[in-house]
Order: C-alpha cells, then structure tokens, then sequence
C-alpha cells in the first residue's frame, strides 16, 4: 500500500535548522500536490507548506521566508527546509499528498504520514 515516512525532526535551538523528509513509497509524487502540515497540542492542524501539480509553492505567512518545501522527483520524496526556527515551530510534523494535481482543503489528502516531533528551544 501507498506509504509516506517522515523522518529528519528532531530538537534543535530557536535560530536552528531541520531538513524534514517525506519518503513516499507506491505512489509518484511528480505532479501531484502535497503538503506539510504540523500540530501541537491544543492546536489545530496547520498546512505549513505545499507545491502543486505544477510546481508553484504555497507557504503559511508564519513560515514565509522561513522554510522551503521541494519535490525530489527521481528519488520520490518531499523535502521541507526548516531555517530559522522558533519555539512556536514546535510540533509534530506531517506530509501528505493528494491524487489531485491542485489541493485547498483537507479533505483533498488521500494519504498521510505517521508524522516526525519537531521540538524548538529558547
């Protein structure tokens, strides 16, 4: 079955950096549309980053100019580099990915990962 494996979190410094990974297996990321999404607790889910069907990059304004997300298309994985990283960047971290080569809503996402703790200290 259609797997996405998240890895790359970890505890890091406000100021620090994390490269996260989304490594998909059955299902060809080239030109489908998926996302990064994170929650903490008490929180609801957040879509942090996503890149469409067509390659266009969509981010939440508390990461703009922050984090990057990038599409590995031989190697099949999705990439979201985390720069600058603050306390409230603390969270668990999912990738998610969608038949559909354009996605707005939740809903859209068929498949997601079990998600990889991102923890940032002051």
């Amino acid at each position: 079955q259609v797997q996405l494996v998240e890895s790359g979190g970890g505890a890091v410094q406000a100021g620090g950096s994390l490269r996260l990974t989304c490594t998909v297996s059955r299902f060809t990321v080239r030109g489908a549309c998926m996302s990064w999404f994170r929650q903490s607790p008490g929180k609801e889910r957040e879509r942090v980053a996503t890149v469409d069907g067509d390659g266009r990059k969509t981010y939440a304004e508390s990461v703009k100019a922050r984090f990057v997300i990038a599409r590995e298309n031989v190697k099949n994985v999705l990439y979201l580099e985390m720069d600058r990283l603050q306390v409230d960047d603390t969270a668990m971290y999912y990738c998610a990915a969608s038949w559909k080569r354009y996605c707005s809503a939740t809903d859209d996402y068929a498949y997601w990962g079990q998600g990889t703790q991102v923890t940032v200290s002051s």
